[in-house]
């Protein structure tokens, strides 16, 4: 079968790509270029912006190694004008209306899992791969997304949003292996452009950025109150309120409390209207918790779970499971009740569901509760 294996100059896909060769897969790659900088006017807060070459330029001459060393062809497609579209703009628009986006899982859904797709179908390609950490599983005519064995390394809350023709038409060489493993046949291949190289960071596609100064290219900075929740009292100067995030505690330029044994701030609410951050002290402040949601924007991979289910969420990356119930507002719409109180759970990011080890798929948080008050602004 011939396959299109997304080579993004990294380790990971080397890796997957070489292993389909090996598995006997007739495998072609392709570097993806979702991002110009200089189109896009991203000069504030890119560190790069005086390289002699960008970031994706590099990456690319290491996936041109790499498809050498392997003996595999390698095609260039170039998605800017549909990053900026589908990805990039919904960014923006989340941050403006004071939610907390994850580009990354957008990317997903419509560049790696729609876009690079259908370039791959329409050169005749029977299957795509990626590097992701996640596995598939066929059972009885339906394709599962499944949690990789790399448990510290799985990515299935990034694919959270695509759905059954997309995992079906996907394969994941790196399910069952883990981080250090990769690394190990990377040497052994001495694939020496991308054996040692760190993992990309920073948002998806475009790389580590100052992130602040990097949303002022697109949204413009207004100061406005930071403001103790629980006295009233005004505590200092933020930059923009949609510049930062629920649960949020570095940045903020107040330090501790005067007075006491310093606990810290941590943004509790935002109300963009009125660009005013409400803190509260301490990271075990009521006013950080909920204990329930509202979750829009939903996507099922495979089986939607029954009403009333006790299931596991993510609310964020890397974050333990959490056990919730699940009830149906309407069709586009669950809430999801807590077993108990969690912090920092946060409109605009995603709500990860999970029966076991199998990803159900999820939607975005759109409104928080504590006690039956709404706790977000």
């Amino acid at each position: 079968m011939k396959v299109l294996v997304g080579l993004s100059g990294g380790v990971d896909s080397a890796v997957a790509a070489y292993l389909l060769k090996k598995q006997g897969y007739d495998v072609t790659a392709c570097f993806m270029r979702n991002w110009d900088a200089l189109a896009n006017g991203d000069y504030l807060g890119n560190p790069t912006i005086n390289n002699n070459q960008c970031p994706q330029e590099k990456d690319y001459d290491d996936a041109v190694a790499v498809a050498k060393l392997l003996g595999i062809e390698l095609l260039r497609i170039d998605f800017v004008k549909e990053y900026w579209d589908d990805v990039f703009s919904y960014l923006i628009r989340e941050y403006e209306n004071g939610r907390t986006p994850n580009p990354d899982i957008f990317c997903n859904k419509y560049i790696k899992f729609d876009a690079f797709l259908k370039f791959a179908k329409e050169k005749g390609f029977d299957l795509i791969a990626m590097g992701h950490y996640a596995k598939r599983m066929d059972k009885d005519g339906k394709t599962y997304l499944l949690k990789s064995f790399d448990k510290n390394k799985d990515q299935t809350y990034f694919l959270s949003q695509i759905n059954q023709e997309q995992v079906s038409a996907c394969l994941f060489p790196l399910g069952d292996i883990d981080k250090p493993e990769v690394r190990k046949i990377a040497h052994e291949l001495n694939l020496a452009s991308v054996m040692d190289k760190k993992d990309s960071t920073g948002i998806c596609f475009i790389g580590e950025r100052n992130f602040r100064e990097f949303l002022k290219n697109y949204i413009p900075a207004q100061k406005g109150n930071i403001i103790d929740i629980e006295t009233g009292r005004i505590l200092g100067q933020h930059d923009g309120a949609m510049y930062y995030t629920i649960g949020q505690r570095k940045g903020l330029g107040i330090g501790g409390i005067h007075g006491e044994v310093a606990k810290g701030w941590f943004i509790a609410k935002k109300d963009i209207k009125k660009n005013v951050l409400y803190v509260a002290s301490g990271d075990e402040n009521d006013y950080l918790f909920s204990d329930r949601c509202t979750v829009k924007s939903l996507n099922f991979i495979t089986d939607k779970p029954k009403e009333g289910a006790h299931i596991c969420v993510k609310f964020r990356y890397r974050q333990e499971d959490k056990g919730v119930t699940i009830h149906y507002v309407n069709d586009d719409e669950i809430k999801l009740i807590y077993d108990e109180p969690y912090k920092a759970v946060t409109p605009g990011q995603a709500a990860v569901l999970y029966d076991g080890d199998i990803c159900l798929g999820g939607g975005l948080i759109d409104q928080t509760f504590y006690k039956g008050k709404r706790t977000d602004i």
